[in-house]
């Protein structure tokens, strides 16, 4: 882990583009902070405990002020099971509020327990799920020292919860999971659609600098942040055709050109399940 300066204060860390394992923390997303004249606010807080800590020892190589923010940009485990550490050191936690849903939901519990296991020995039984202090249901302005922060909903998406963090004085964005960059974006059971209008407004911002939520940094905000756009669009297409067909999922998989996109990262182990759960929602989408 190394912190990069990604614009004047605005710094991140980047995560592997592989499946979380015992072998890698689960070290597999990206977070960020931003330095102000008072206090540290940090965006995510990375997939274990162990990782929180190496955030905060690399936070302090660069300055000994206080880490007084994390905002979550949504509540999946990658980016939330070092929240403890955070909150350890006085943290205010903020994120939107349909986190909560997932938060205290059976999946959240089920996922942590399996985690215990498929991610030992950095996460156990000590690893808990911790609640923000702040839910927020609209766009929030955060003003700490000389820094000005917008905090923008813009789910349903990725996840109901997504929210994004603007400095729109230094045009950088740290686009949580909207953005995904050099590797197949994990779809899951998001809402594809208005993902795709969600970053058609976030390209009306003029950001110059995207932190993604996986991959590597931006600076042709549109043409990385497009590459997602794109996916879903793609995905949107070919599974809702087959749906319309009635075609069964198998054969419109097989039947689907994937050149562009199977040399990437994580095709493998990503791409049929995001075509699947795309097959579903277009399904009933249709209904």
């Amino acid at each position: 882990m190394q912190a990069q300066e990604a614009a004047s204060g605005c710094w991140y860390v980047q995560g592997l583009s592989e499946m979380g394992s015992g072998e890698n923390q689960n070290f597999i997303s990206n977070a960020g902070f931003i330095v102000t004249s008072t206090s540290v606010v940090v965006v995510d807080a990375l997939g274990s405990p162990a990782l929180a800590q190496r955030l905060v020892a690399q936070i302090r190589k660069l300055t000994p002020k206080p880490i007084s923010h994390v905002v979550l940009t949504h509540y999946h485990a990658d980016h939330i099971y070092g929240l403890q550490v955070f909150k350890a050191l006085g943290a205010h936690v903020i994120a939107q509020q349909q986190g909560r849903e997932y938060l205290y939901s059976d999946t959240a519990r089920l996922r942590l327990q399996a985690s215990r296991t498929e991610l030992a020995p950095w996460i156990d039984e000590d690893t808990r799920l911790v609640a923000a202090d702040q839910w927020i249901d609209g766009p929030t302005r955060l003003s700490v020292g000389d820094t000005e922060v917008e905090i923008i909903p813009v789910g349903p998406a990725h996840t109901p919860d997504d929210l994004v963090v603007w400095l729109p004085a230094r045009k950088v964005l740290y686009s949580g999971d909207l953005v995904f960059r050099g590797r197949i974006p994990y779809v899951g059971e998001a809402d594809s659609g208005h993902w795709i209008k969600a970053l058609d407004e976030l390209l009306k911002l003029g950001a110059q600098v995207v932190i993604p939520g996986h991959g590597a940094i931006s600076h042709d905000a549109r043409k990385d942040m497009q590459f997602t756009r794109d996916y879903l669009a793609y995905l949107r297409k070919a599974m809702g055709q087959a749906a319309q067909d009635m075609t069964p999922f198998d054969e419109a998989y097989q039947a689907t050109d994937w050149s562009q996109y199977e040399h990437m990262p994580l095709f493998g182990a990503a791409n049929r399940m995001n075509a699947y759960n795309t097959y579903i929602l277009m399904e009933r989408e249709a209904q």
